[in-house]
């Protein structure tokens, strides 16, 4: 079976070849709900490019003994992609983290954009939100089966977005009256490209002006215009096409 087919399941630390439990959340899940039984294999990932494959020996009620057979690391890809997106009114912003994660993303900045429906507090509110973000990207990486899970950062401001853009190798910002087409853009073959998604209000001038003097490229993906919590999977989908992160 290949790995790709392998169900994922997240560990601190990754085990050496040999004998190994997992157990705690991630065991019970594997042992209950998924009910692998012995024979059967899975891959273990420290989400951050480690990866064991390994042969159940033994399943408990909440835990598997396993055989660790083998074990590598894969590298990130040489052009990285860290997503700056806008906060989006409900389940929307996790819908986007999920697809952009399952597409490929490798960083996420949440972005208090000026036109936010949705608004951070820095308070517990504001916290639960980031914290599903963050496992909404865990488990998007999982169900991907990713070796890299991406980060979720605390929130940004609009300056701190465009210190982001000033030092990345690259930065493209999706807006619909843009008239250079993704496509036509130069990028870079490696280094860190910040792809900037707006709210569904839309950028304001002063923001765009602030993300282009430092440094940005405002693009369009084509003639339609796409959800805020969609445009980034589309986004990472040509740049995968366009660059080497697709092989």
């Amino acid at each position: 079976m290949s790995e790709s087919s392998l169900p994922v399941f997240a560990v601190e630390q990754l085990p050496a070849v040999g004998p190994t439990t997992l157990d705690g959340p991630e065991g019970k899940h594997a042992a209950t709900v998924r009910r692998l039984r012995a024979g059967e294999h899975l891959l273990l990932s420290d989400r951050a490019g480690g990866l064991a494959r390994c042969e159940v020996v033994a399943a408990a009620k909440d835990s598997l003994q396993l055989a660790v057979t083998e074990t590598w690391r894969e590298p990130q890809p040489a052009l990285r992609v860290r997503l700056a997106q806008a906060l989006v009114k409900g389940d929307r912003g996790e819908l986007a983290v999920e697809l952009a994660t399952e597409a490929g993303v490798d960083a996420v900045a949440p972005w208090r954009a000026a036109r936010c429906v949705a608004k951070w507090d820095d308070g517990p509110r504001g916290a639960k939100a980031l914290a599903r973000w963050r496992s909404t990207a865990e488990q998007a990486a999982k169900q991907a089966r990713r070796a890299w899970t991406p980060e979720v950062s605390e929130p940004v401001s609009t300056k701190q977005l465009a210190a982001l853009v000033g030092s990345a190798d690259a930065a493209l910002v999706l807006h619909e009256s843009a008239t250079e087409p993704l496509a036509s853009v130069d990028l870079p073959e490696s280094g860190e490209l910040v792809l900037v998604v707006g709210p569904e209000g839309g950028i304001t001038r002063e923001e765009l002006a602030a993300l282009t003097e430092a440094g940005a490229h405002v693009v369009r993906l084509g003639p339609t215009v796409l959800r805020a919590s969609t445009a980034a999977a589309v986004a990472l989908g040509a740049l995968g096409v366009r660059t080497d992160r697709w092989g």
